[in-house]
């Protein structure tokens, strides 16, 4: 029978994959949108929402700017898209912008492109799954008071969702994708059309005022607080690199079906975008950091819970919050924000499985779990974003401060470094190519430069609101992947072989230890004399003198021809007399070599774990670090092991790396 973990397990996870299986997990357009896409799609839902909260800190006088701050943010959404469009074609082994920063700026370019990105990863998981419980909570206000112990909830489902496979993910993530993109695209055609019957849709809050916290803005204050604005509005395209890091998971020919899966992710982007800002407009939403400065709130402002914006749209629109085609969308808003972390789930093992094998990241993280997810790299990310969702108590807006630096990061380092390369590719280009190449080398030089002054705005306007984390981790990151490089490179180095490597020990002296004349004792004596060593000492800790006494008259009844050394313990150690015993060996001859072969009993039961071999983990937890000492281990059966059915073992992490059936 299975242990209950394995049990577990199986019932979470699902039954291993065979690593030649891996070609089957390779994603259709239509699949591969939902699981890499669901990030920026769902983004439209709180991006409109940022951008008037911020322009609300001035009043209701300045949300007339919010068209214009969010045709800002469509035109750079429109340039992302394309420059990522000939990243995907120009380097499809999906590196993405690590990848053309580490190759055409330098190492140390890709490094700090990939601290970003596994910043913004985790931010997305933090972020979209705290937006979900938001909206769940503006249908459901009574579940304020439990918002951190659901967004754990969530984040856990979606841990053992992404453990499962990329494959059966993305079926379970289409469903609700799509359902949030036929839904938003309704809600705008249906606003619309109300408007334009002269019956335009108004929100509850429109007949709110706002309280001021900045009052008389004008000038640079005033361009602040719009450029404020747009750097908060620019979430909308988090995530739009993920497509990138992912083209590896797209079937043949993965770059064109990651391309033509950009495009559509931009277009639906920019479409929703657009339709719910527009609706905002015209329903006159209010929004504000704090309820208190709604003038007309209805309830207990200290306590209660805002709408959301679109939440605000949907029942204006819908007539009401009692509707179904509110709740619909409230439902569907709510499950693509939480299932929009899945987008990080896949682009961050990714990305650190990559970083492992260039000897950046931990080894660990490079390799698949039983079903050829990288589960290192998805339990690891999943316990970094529940730290951050419980230290800032599930808050989005505390959260999304530290939002998106990252992402500018990447997008700027990408983009000069994909100029670098059409500058290559121009050099030996033939002249029918040329114009092509031009025309790619302005988009990603275009694009370079409008993200690159978006980076420094989002730095200046969000530095002192929590940005200023992100700047921090991401300089610390980059140090500790160096030295992680380093560690690998030292000890790949030190591990090289040499003529001294290649030389036979002049000796080797066998220490076999001894508390008691039994079975175990033995067969290790046995075994240690068939390895013909060139001496072979039984060696014993004088701990009781009377204990040594008697091992001495068994061993002399039972005629032993191995000879008995006996260390003296005044103090009653065990470990330090036989470490001091082996450093006299080794220093009298150097080039010898000691074989220490310690019994050991192997029980069936977890409990008798405890109960036997810890003098033994603590001999070997210190020979080990002794040169030249050989530690061998020589198991010893008890009755209690044979409950094991080793004909019937469940499988372990690692079997099917290993070919094990």
């Amino acid at each position: 029978m299975p242990s209950p973990t394995t049990v577990l397990k199986r019932l979470v996870v699902g039954r291993p994959f065979r690593s030649d299986q891996l070609t089957h997990q390779l994603l259709p357009k239509r699949i591969a949108l939902p699981i890499f896409a669901s990030d920026p799609l769902s983004s439209v839902a709180y991006a409109t929402q940022e951008i008037i909260l911020v322009l609300a800190l001035g009043g209701v006088a300045f949300l007339h700017l919010t068209p214009y701050v969010g045709l800002g943010v469509v035109v750079l959404l429109l340039v992302v898209v394309l420059s990522y469009r000939q990243v995907v074609q120009a380097y499809p082994s999906g590196g993405g912008s690590y990848e053309v920063a580490s190759r055409n700026l330098g190492r140390g370019a890709g490094l700090v492109v990939a601290g970003a990105l596994l910043v913004d990863y985790i931010m997305t998981v933090a972020v979209s799954v705290a937006s979900g419980v938001d909206n769940i909570i503006s249908a459901v206000p009574e579940l304020n008071p439990y918002r951190v112990l659901i967004n754990i909830v969530f984040l856990l489902v979606l841990t053992a969702m992404n453990l499962r496979g990329v494959r059966e993910s993305g079926r379970a993530f289409a469903v609700p994708t799509y359902a949030f993109v036929v839904g938003v695209l309704v809600m705008v055609v249906v606003g619309l059309a109300r408007t334009l019957a002269g019956h335009a849709p108004v929100a509850e809050s429109a007949g709110w005022q706002i309280r001021p916290e900045q009052v008389g803005l004008s000038g640079l204050a005033l361009a602040f607080l719009v450029l404020r604005a747009f750097s908060s509005g620019c979430t909308a395209l988090t995530g739009a690199e993920a497509i990138s890091n992912g083209v590896p998971a797209f079937r043949k020919p993965k770059g064109l079906n990651a391309a033509r899966t950009m495009s559509v992710m931009g277009a639906l982007s920019i479409v929703m975008f657009s339709g719910i800002t527009l609706l905002a407009l015209i329903t006159h939403v209010r929004v504000t950091d704090n309820t208190c400065d709604l003038i007309g709130y209805p309830g207990d402002c200290a306590n209660g819970a805002q709408r959301t914006v679109i939440a605000q749209i949907a029942a204006a629109v819908f007539g009401g919050d009692h509707s179904v085609l509110f709740f619909y969308m409230q439902t569907t808003t709510a499950l693509i924000l939480i299932l929009a972390a899945n987008t990080a789930f896949n682009g961050f093992p990714l990305l650190c499985s990559i970083l492992a094998q260039d000897s950046y990241l931990p080894r660990q993280l490079r390799t698949r779990g039983d079903r050829l997810t990288y589960s290192n790299g998805i339990i690891a990310l999943a316990l970094i974003a529940a730290l951050l969702i419980y230290a800032f108590e599930g808050s989005t807006t505390r959260l999304i401060q530290l939002y998106i630096v990252g992402v500018f990061t990447s997008f700027t380092l990408a983009q000069a470094g994909m100029v670098r390369h059409w500058n290559r590719a121009l050099r030996d280009a033939e002249t029918s190519q040329r114009p092509r190449l031009h025309r790619a080398r302005f988009i990603n030089a275009f694009g370079a430069c409008f993200t690159g002054v978006v980076l420094v705005v989002v730095l200046i306007t969000k530095f002192t609101h929590g940005a200023y984390l992100v700047v921090i981790a991401v300089p610390v990151l980059f140090a500790v992947m160096l030295a992680i490089r380093r560690h690998y490179l030292r000890v790949r180095e030190e591990l090289a072989p040499d003529d001294a490597s290649k030389l036979l020990p002049s000796r080797v002296h066998a220490l076999v230890l001894v508390s008691m004349v039994n079975k175990p004792a033995l067969r290790a004596l046995a075994f240690a004399r068939a390895t013909r060593p060139d001496t072979l000492t039984a060696i014993t800790l004088n701990i009781s003198e009377a204990e040594t006494l008697e091992l001495r008259r068994q061993w002399e009844k039972l005629g032993m021809h191995v000879p008995l050394k006996v260390l003296e313990s005044p103090y009653r150690e065990m470990t330090r007399p036989l470490v001091n015993y082996v450093k006299n060996l080794r220093r009298e001859s150097p080039r010898d070599i000691v074989s220490v072969y310690i019994p050991e009993y192997v029980v069936g039961r977890w409990w008798e774990n405890v109960l036997h071999n810890q003098s033994a983990l603590r001999l070997k937890g210190r020979l080990l670090f002794e040169p030249g000492v050989m530690v061998t281990s020589v198991p010893w059966q008890l009755r209690s092991s044979a409950r094991r059915d080793l004909e019937h073992t469940a499988p372990q992490p690692g079997d099917i790396r290993r070919g094990l059936p």
